[in-house]
């Protein structure tokens, strides 16, 4: 059976913590592929679109490790505190700390997000090229513009700008950070909210949300070429808009997959969906497999 390990490893100073999923029937000294699994917004470890992807890779004969960035779950830093460029070190940490593990292919680290977390991946991988290949769902690389989409009439646009005015006033005035729930920054409809962890974050210091609006990772996907990357969408997801994978996918050079779904929406591993799976396997097989082709 695939083995679980907690771990921790240390990021600017802090404590982040996580589970390093093997796979069964490895050989002695053997090393193997393995991906960096990232959660979405305020999220953590224990969310369906961590857990379900690591035990797939690992059914598929790779390591995964999936982790807490900080200030969520039970890694370390202020609580709810989320900013994109920090979980970017964040990430950069685990894959140092994983290419270090003796069953790690240490050239062969890829990337694997949902949402925020696909985001992240990203990015990562567009300013860190060690990062050697990425899986991103329901991703976004332009924070303004997907802001712009999830806040969509005038009024709603004109509250949530209007409260990263505020957020700005209130730290100038107080050098404290004006608190905003989780939902006035992304709006998740009520029947998908069921998918977040449990002890997810549900308010953010204003800044996570102005951290998030000058994000782009549109701006560095281009960078991630010739290093696979996988881009996974619903055709029509309830969170983040479509077009988001669709302009990262312009932006992108070769080799990048984009696959629209019709019957998925925004938490598509945690719908453990089998169309979703045999794509990614498809994929990996393709541009990522375990045991990589010797050169003749």
């Amino acid at each position: 059976m695939p083995r679980e390990e907690r771990i921790d490893f240390r990021s600017d100073g802090l404590t982040l913590r996580g589970i390093l999923h093997l796979p069964d029937g490895m050989e002695p000294n053997e090393r193997r592929p393995a991906f960096l699994v990232l959660h979405g917004f305020g999220g953590n470890k224990t969310s369906d679109n961590c857990v379900v992807p690591c035990r797939m890779l690992t059914g598929l004969g790779y390591v995964a490790l999936r982790f807490d960035m900080r200030g969520c779950g039970e890694s370390d830093g202020e609580f709810g505190r989320i900013i994109c460029l920090e979980q970017v070190e964040d990430t950069k940490a685990a894959h140092a700390w994983l290419a270090a593990r003796p069953e790690v292919d240490p050239e062969r680290i890829g990337a694997l997000g949902s949402s925020f977390g696909a985001a992240v991946s990203v990015y990562t991988a567009g300013v860190h090229d060690k990062i050697a290949a990425v899986i991103s769902s329901g991703g976004w690389g332009d924070g303004a513009r997907k802001f712009r989409g999830q806040h969509p009439t005038p009024e709603a646009w004109k509250k949530f700008t209007d409260m990263l005015e505020a957020g700005k006033r209130h730290r100038e005035r107080t050098g404290e950070s004006l608190m905003v729930p989780r939902y006035d920054i992304v709006p998740i409809p009520a029947h998908l909210r069921n998918n977040l962890a449990e002890n997810s974050v549900s308010e953010f210091p204003a800044e996570t949300a102005q951290s998030m609006f000058d994000f782009v990772a549109d701006d560095v996907v281009g960078n991630i070429a010739p290093r696979p990357l996988l881009l996974l969408h619903s055709s029509v997801d309830s969170v983040t808009p479509t077009e988001q994978s669709i302009e990262m996918f312009k932006r992108a050079g070769q080799p990048t997959d984009l696959h629209l779904t019709a019957d998925t929406d925004h938490f598509m591993f945690a719908e453990s969906n089998v169309r979703v799976r045999r794509v990614i396997e498809d994929w990996l097989k393709a541009y990522f497999p375990v045991r990589a082709p010797v050169a003749a």
